[in-house]
């Protein structure tokens, strides 16, 4: 393809039949299916997920996303009575950390997304449990600015009274939902990382099992934070994909897992990402250290300062901060060597990393092959191998 066709969104369209969309999880995380794509060569392979175990290198170091999914979703009322639902749009621990105290209760501002609000103006009130919602500013697609009035901490409140926020592509009867409470969790997730409103689906399908024997294999495995936002789910709309303003998350990386990167760099060890949210945490915290020794980003955490002057691609003592990194053809990847990943929406931003990665000829051959084999695409779709 021309270089110059890249950079057009309408590359990056194709055509999926409805029924390759799950709308379920597969009967056990294990046996999803896998296709085992060659970055270099463009070859794929069929395989299911166990197949994992032998496919990926014996010193390969994985970093997964141990963020947990937030109940985001709360069902509440206007004053005069009819129904309307909120979805909190920000994690909402990041929404806890900036509240302003007033008395017994918290009030925060916050970006949501209201159904059923079509009529909501600037100054109404909207009745959720244990919390008052003050419509501040309407946005586009749904999208409010709102204050919000809350005792103690908003978490808590949603594991007691929301929905999980499932993908809008799942659609099912209301009630249906009782086995995602843990299908769409990883069993990794950390309870005091939760906070994402969309899953890190790359990892759904790894099990203790499928974990333990590739640590048996001499494989090592690291953990970072990013809470999912839903924006992950936001479509490029710019016909040009590069004047695209990308979402912005956060991200936590531990001492722990910034020098086990650094150790496996040195020894060329491949780093294995599990899903875009772990690529775009490693390559945009990566990037972002960059540019702090290079007096670019003062935004970049770092918990020593000396720390800017190591010969490093993360600082020795972890990191955070918030990334909003697009990675497109034409990107490089400093970072990760190898991908899992599940299979994405047309015209998403995340089908332009994974091209990004592999090759966008590659990509879309494989996806091709994908549809014809009768893949299942999406959230709760089957993975892709990409090394």
């Amino acid at each position: 393809m021309n270089d110059k066709n890249l950079f057009l969104l309408n590359s990056y369209d194709y055509v999926l039949p409805e029924e390759r969309i799950a709308q379920c999880p597969a009967s056990e995380r294990q046996n999803s299916r896998l296709l085992f794509l060659e970055r270099k060569t463009g070859k794929y392979a069929d395989h299911t997920f166990k197949d994992i175990v032998q496919l990926l290198p014996d010193n390969a170091l994985i970093i997964a996303n141990n963020s947990k999914v937030i109940p985001a979703r709360l069902q509440g009322h206007r004053k005069s009575g009819s129904k309307i639902e909120l979805l909190f749009l920000e994690p909402a621990p990041l929404i806890d950390r900036k509240a302003r105290k007033n008395g017994e209760y918290r009030i925060a501002r916050t970006e949501v997304l209201l159904k059923g609000a079509k009529r909501v103006k600037p100054g109404e009130t909207l009745d959720f449990p244990e919390m008052e919602l003050t419509a501040l500013e309407k946005r586009d697609f749904g999208k409010h600015i709102v204050s919000i009035t809350y005792k103690d901490s908003l978490v808590p409140l949603l594991k007691k009274y929301g929905d999980l926020p499932l993908p809008p592509y799942i659609k099912r009867e209301h009630g249906s939902e009782r086995e995602d409470f843990t299908r769409y969790q990883t069993v990794y997730a950390k309870e005091k990382n939760i906070g994402s409103v969309a899953a890190p689906t790359a990892g759904l399908h790894f099990t203790e099992e499928i974990r333990r024997e590739l640590l048996k294999k001499g494989c090592s495995w690291q953990e970072l934070t990013l809470h999912v936002g839903y924006g992950t789910f936001s479509p490029v709309r710019a016909d040009d994909i590069r004047e695209h303003v990308m979402h912005s998350e956060y991200v936590e990386i531990s001492a722990e897992t910034a020098q086990a990167i650094n150790n496996a760099k040195k020894k060329g060890c491949p780093v294995i990402a599990v899903g875009t949210t772990s690529t775009r945490s490693l390559e945009g915290m990566a990037q972002a250290f960059s540019e702090a020794k290079l007096g670019q980003n003062n935004a970049f955490f770092c918990s020593n300062s000396e720390e800017l002057n190591e010969n490093s691609l993360f600082p020795s003592h972890g990191c955070f901060g918030h990334t909003d990194i697009f990675l497109y053809p034409g990107k490089e990847f400093h970072i990760v060597d190898g991908l899992i990943t599940n299979f994405h929406l047309p015209k998403s931003s995340l089908i332009m990393l994974v091209s990004a990665f592999a090759g966008y000829e590659h990509v879309m051959r494989a996806y091709r092959h994908a549809i014809e084999a009768e893949y299942r695409f999406f959230s709760y779709g089957d993975a892709m191998l990409i090394v």
